[in-house]
């Protein structure tokens, strides 16, 4: 099949699942989503739009620094612009409540099954790894062996994605509320060390675009969850994000 459409046919299955569970989290009630009824559609419509423009901004980018003009997505960017519209949106609105704890297993689950599309994708993706010779390698069809870096993202946020639930499921707060935070802190920690096998054009020193990315999104977790409010209106209220 062709790579575009093996690509596409991913990216959907993502978004099946990624959908799926969230409706799951909605219908179970464990996991408030802090967003005025009226506001919720100029809400989702900023998540989309901030994320879409995150994808091709910093995918494209990365292109480019990598000595390869085009044009490209990236999941990394579009949880960055996914963030900065949110908050935007929020400040423009007067939204106070954090508000994307329900997106936190959602996130994790649409990485993992989209990776597999970008691994499935070969070298057109040019998301594959450096390189090795590992027991693992993979030939994605140029006879060089190379880390299946995109099967290492995808088995970390499938981890991340059970721990989660689990965690959920056995009604720790932290988790449920702080969710989104551990879940965009998780990601950035394991796409920081996966950059280092990739053959992706430095930014600084020996860090790429999204080496710097990754730590801008690890520290912003970190900075959230520090300064998490204790409480956030009554237990069905509570959403974090």
């Amino acid at each position: 099949m062709d790579a575009f459409l093996v690509h596409a046919a991913f990216d959907v299955l993502a978004w099946l699942a990624a959908g799926a569970v969230g409706l799951w989290l909605m219908r179970s009630g464990r996991v408030a989503f802090a967003v005025p009824q009226p506001l919720r559609f100029g809400y989702l419509a900023a998540l989309i739009f901030g994320a879409g423009m995150g994808a091709f901004i910093f995918g494209s980018a990365n292109l480019w620094l990598s000595g390869m003009p085009g044009v490209a997505r990236s999941i990394e960017g579009a949880v960055a612009g996914g963030i900065l519209a949110i908050e935007g949106y929020k400040a423009i609105t007067g939204i106070t409540l954090r508000t994307g704890a329900r997106f936190a297993l959602p996130f994790a689950i649409g990485v993992a099954v989209g990776r597999i599309g970008c691994f499935l994708s070969g070298l057109d993706d040019f998301t594959h790894g450096t390189p090795t010779s590992l027991p693992w390698a993979h030939d994605f069809g140029d006879g060089i062996l190379r880390h299946p870096v995109q099967l290492y993202e995808s088995a970390a946020m499938a981890a991340f994605a059970l721990v989660y639930l689990w965690r959920i499921l056995n009604r720790d707060r932290l988790w449920i509320d702080q969710g989104f935070y551990l879940a965009v802190g998780f990601y950035g920690l394991q796409r920081f060390v996966w950059e280092f096998f990739k053959p992706y054009g430095p930014l600084l020193g020996p860090f790429t675009l999204f080496h710097l990315l990754s730590a801008v999104l690890v520290v912003y977790a970190i900075a959230m969850i520090a300064t998490a409010p204790t409480s956030q209106g009554t237990s069905h209220e509570r959403a974090f994000a």
